[in-house]
């Protein structure tokens, strides 16, 4: 769900409201319905907002100055005016999460201050806020991104202390605190929104470098999900609950395939949080005798995906039509080993949706299979040529295009002068299989106390995970990474880290106040609130200035009420 800006006139007037948008799945495709029209603020909330513009007693003017400023004075109006324009919103909105979060205090707790100028809970949290609303480089973050925003003002660190090698050591001095930090955050997540820990959900992404990072050993080549095979890469192992909030992540080595990570997560996991009764959702990537022989031990329970190639055994029971419908276009059924070697429950899963998908698949590598068997047998028609060389040919074609490969049944013959012959055919059983098994996923689980759509249900919740990623990789900038040394790469993916628990916390935040659970335009739109400083000339005095805080709009302040979050009207001009 997400929220789209709205007005409508009447009567010459202009109303400002919102609309909760949810995105559902139809027969005829994706669908857009109203969940909530989200108005005006109600009478009390405005009295509010009228108290707040005017003060208490009707003085217009009192806010405008601090208690040891004159209450009334002879002002200069044709000097009047704004300087300094900075971004306020994004800044404060990001340190209501933090205070809400506790993570304000634990890094003080955790990073006492000493000797240093500046302490490093708060460059730390330069850095987090930084990586959240603007995410770059160091090097830009202290040069011009800092003195941009409000944060001056709301942390108290001027802008000459922030410097490119001050956050490189923020890096390193917040490194150590690692898991800590998890365990905290986790509890502290669990308390504000009653989160339960009972799934979790595990998957294994990369991301590259720029540069050889020739004395980093955690940079390797290995397979690439951003597509850069060219770069060596680093493996990031993120478990998340079964609504997308952080649990805990690792690291591994750029060339670790995902089936070894398993046990380590695992065991790192419990160990750092406990063991409990809880239930392991992963792709089929982790599926492997070892890892399923491990996770049986000491009673765990898991939910895992199958290769496709384990499918061929259950070409009975995709016959029988005693399937169980989730929804429109979905159907699962519980079935046995038919082999009757494993103890497990298998899910059978039959989605039309991957079926049409699979099946124009197959259609575009038939065809282009089909279409280049048929210009071989024309070039061997033509001329003279080598068995040998014909038959790398249609390796290399069937190579491309390996979706269909099965479907065709080749032959490659010599005549008496020593020319080849192609001779081709396609495979009707193949073919039968191929639409019969066409949108169909199996899983396997130990789990005996559930339903089928149950634990699909919890399977599918791997795209939390998914969409971590996503928004590490997008939103957060996680790649590619710039830093060369392993614990700089370390310290640039925690902070990534906290920067997306941030996000996640806003979400479930949003979601609470009945405004979806997508925090990008919530974000966006509170981020554009501004702070100026208000320079008001005396006739008879010295210059007083104000660092007065934008008035929200309609909009925004719609936003900031179903939030429950006012903003300040004014701030104190530190000293530079």
């Amino acid at each position: 769900m997400y929220l789209r800006r709205c007005r409508q006139s009447s009567n010459g007037r202009t109303y400002s409201y919102w609309k909760l948008i949810e995105s559902v799945r139809t027969a005829r495709g994706p669908r857009q319905r109203v969940v909530a029209y989200l108005g005006g603020l109600d009478e009390a909330d405005r009295l509010g907002v009228v108290q707040a513009a005017w003060g208490q007693d009707g003085d217009s003017q009192r806010v405008l100055f601090d208690s040891t400023s004159p209450r009334f004075v002879e002002i200069d109006t044709h000097r009047l005016r704004v300087e300094n324009v900075r971004a306020f919103g994004g800044a404060w909105l990001s340190l209501q999460l933090i205070n809400k979060l506790g993570l304000r205090s634990f890094l003080e707790e955790a990073m006492p201050a000493g000797r240093e100028e500046v302490p490093w809970s708060v460059m730390a949290l330069v850095l987090v806020i930084g990586r959240l609303l603007d995410p770059s480089s160091e090097l830009r973050l202290a040069e011009h991104l800092y003195e941009r925003t409000a944060l001056p003002d709301l942390l108290g660190v001027p802008v000459s202390k922030v410097n490119e090698d001050r956050l490189y050591r923020g890096l390193d001095k917040l490194l150590p605190h690692k898991d800590a930090l998890q365990a905290h955050l986790k509890n502290r997540l669990g308390e504000l929104f009653d989160l339960k820990y009972d799934l979790l959900l595990y998957d294994v992404t990369s991301t590259y470098f720029e540069g050889q990072c020739p004395a980093n050993p955690l940079a390797q080549r290995g397979y690439s999900r951003d597509q850069r095979f060219d770069c060596k890469q680093v493996c990031i192992a993120l478990v998340v609950s079964r609504c997308g909030m952080p649990v805990g992540y690792e690291l591994f080595a750029g060339n670790r395939s995902d089936v070894t990570t398993v046990e380590e997560i695992v065991t790192t996991m419990e160990g750092r949080y406990g063991k409990s009764d809880r239930i392991w959702v992963m792709d089929r990537g982790m599926a492997s005798a070892d890892n399923l022989e491990f996770l049986k031990q000491e009673n765990r329970r898991y939910i895992i995906g199958t290769p496709k190639s384990m499918l061929k055994k259950y070409e009975s029971v995709l016959l029988k039509e005693d399937w169980s419908k989730v929804r429109e276009g979905l159907e699962v059924k519980l079935c046995r080993d038919p082999e009757g070697q494993s103890d497990e429950t298998f899910i059978l899963c039959r989605s039309s949706d991957r079926a049409g998908k699979e099946r124009a698949m197959h259609d575009r590598f038939e065809q282009r299979i089909e279409e280049g068997l048929a210009r071989i047998v024309k070039a061997c028609d033509r001329q003279k040529l080598d068995a040998v060389k014909v038959s790398h040919r249609v390796g290399k074609l069937l190579g491309q295009n390996t979706r269909a490969a099965g479907a065709f049944k080749t032959n490659i013959q010599v005549d008496p002068q020593g020319r080849a012959i192609l001779k081709w055919e396609k495979v009707e059983s193949w073919r039968n299989w191929s639409h019969l098994s066409e949108g169909c996923y199996l899983l396997r689980s130990n789990v005996r106390d559930w339903s089928a759509q149950e634990l699909w249900q919890a399977y599918m919740q791997l795209t939390e995970a998914e969409g971590a990623f996503r928004i590490h990789k997008s939103d957060l900038s996680l790649r590619p990474v710039w830093h060369q040394k392993q614990q700089r790469v370390e310290a640039h993916v925690l902070v990534c880290f906290l920067a997306y628990v941030l996000w996640k916390m806003l979400a479930q935040w949003c979601k609470s106040a009945g405004l979806g659970d997508e925090p990008r335009k919530v974000l966006d739109e509170i981020a554009q609130v501004a702070m100026v400083d208000v320079v008001l000339p005396t006739k008879n005095g010295p210059d007083l200035i104000k660092r007065c805080v934008a008035q929200a709009s309609e909009h925004q302040k719609l936003l900031l009420h179903h939030l429950k979050l006012t903003l300040p009207t004014h701030l104190e001009v530190f000293p530079v």
